[in-house]
């Protein structure tokens, strides 16, 4: 059985004036009656697919002037975002029953921005892509009509991807920072799993190295907290200016940090699957969620956690993992930075400082971070046994 891996391929749209106000009032239209949907949903209490396009889906074409298939898409895409909303609310992500910001969250519709992206599908959109080069066109479904042979251009490798495609699924119509986006969903055959023949690669994720694995790679994140403190200075500065110009430099700024970041994870993620996939191992992690909201720190050490971002390096090495044929596995990250790999022994105080770990019973001395890969590393030799014998796990777990 072959398994597919869903990649979203990036392509820039270059509309004329006329288009672009097109398509500036289809998203426009789009998001209003989501919104109007959310409202409704909210009030009946009704939030299957099935049951909302029974009950609104008339109204809604009418009320909004939407054809057939986009008003389709916007019950999809209101009916989703329940759904997200729901799983977040099971997770606790908005904090305990009872909570001011779950009661919040809980107590009104959701609202949809009036330029939020919109989901189109191949009745609303289609790919004009020709043989080779790094351009073509598209055909996308408006409020003011169909408008056809619009230009796109994007990076040769993508539009190969889209080429070589039978067919591109769903695809999202995005307007960020004065540029039109398409964001394509096309699906790539999952490399064949190969079994870690020579155990596991431990990765301990953390702040002052983001990444340590079990084989002593350090990737120290003093450059990426050196950019974030520089880039909070220059957004303090120009927050306080309160003029238009300081404005219009914040707003010109305000995802430069992001795509830093994305770029240092895009790049780690490749190194660690890649020596994974080289030395025929599996990749174990430590399972972080919900980390924020369990540890307490200082107020000056907490812009600092919330702006790791772990979890999307995580989501990289996942992607890329399975992309390669890589195993991976999340394991319980508890007490892995107090425990000795040589000995097994547990105690707070084996952690001399950030960068010292030495065991007070065996006398063993090494980096934090390089003991606690290689605790990680042995778990996910025990969770893949868990996984593969699960008759064995209490055995596993006990030991």
């Amino acid at each position: 059985m072959v398994i597919n891996v869903k990649q979203v391929v990036q392509v820039r749209l270059l509309p004329t004036p006329e288009q672009a106000s097109a398509l500036s009032d289809t998203l426009r239209a789009c998001n209003t009656a989501a919104s109007w949907l959310s409202e409704r949903m909210y009030t009946d209490q009704v939030f299957r697919k099935f049951d909302v396009q029974k009950r609104l889906y008339t109204e809604l074409r009418e009320r909004f002037g939407l054809a057939a298939q986009p008003a389709i898409r916007v019950i999809g895409k209101t009916v989703d975002a329940y759904t997200t909303l729901r799983a977040n609310l099971k997770a606790g992500n908005y904090g305990p029953p009872g909570s001011d910001r779950r009661r919040k969250v809980e107590g009104s519709p959701i609202v949809f921005r009036p330029q939020a992206a919109q989901p189109f599908d191949a009745r609303c959109l289609s790919w004009q892509l020709g043989d080779a080069g790094r351009d073509g066109t598209v055909s996308i479904w408006t409020v003011a009509g169909r408008l056809r042979n619009m230009r796109i251009v994007g990076d040769p490798r993508h539009l190969a991807l889209l080429r070589s495609r039978p067919a591109i699924g769903e695809t999202d119509l995005l307007h960020r920072d004065g540029v039109w986006l398409l964001h394509a969903v096309i699906d790539s055959p999952q490399a064949a799993r190969r079994e870690p023949v020579n155990g596991f690669l431990g990765v301990d994720l953390g702040i002052v190295n983001i990444a340590t694995t079990s084989d002593g790679d350090r990737t120290s994140g003093a450059r990426l907290n050196r950019y974030r403190k520089r880039q909070l200075r220059l957004r303090k500065r120009l927050q306080a200016k309160k003029t238009s110009s300081a404005r219009r430099l914040l707003n010109k700024r305000r995802r430069k940090e992001a795509r830093f970041a994305a770029d240092v994870n895009h790049r780690i993620s490749k190194t660690i699957v890649a020596e994974a996939e080289r030395t025929g191992r599996g990749i174990a992690v430590e399972e972080l969620t919900g980390i924020r909201a369990r540890v307490r720190l200082r107020k000056p050490q907490r812009a600092t956690l919330h702006c790791w971002a772990f979890a999307q390096l995580g989501q990289f090495l996942t992607y890329k993992a399975r992309r390669a044929g890589v195993v991976m596995v999340q394991v319980d990250p508890a007490y892995t930075s107090q425990t000795c790999h040589a000995c097994g022994y547990v105690d707070k105080r084996n952690r001399r400082s950030q960068a010292v770990f030495h065991c007070g019973r065996c006398d063993f001395v090494g980096h934090a971070d390089h003991n606690a890969a290689l605790n990680i590393a042995a778990r996910g030799v025990e969770r893949r046994g868990e996984v593969m014998r699960p008759d064995a796990a209490p055995i596993l777990a006990a030991s």
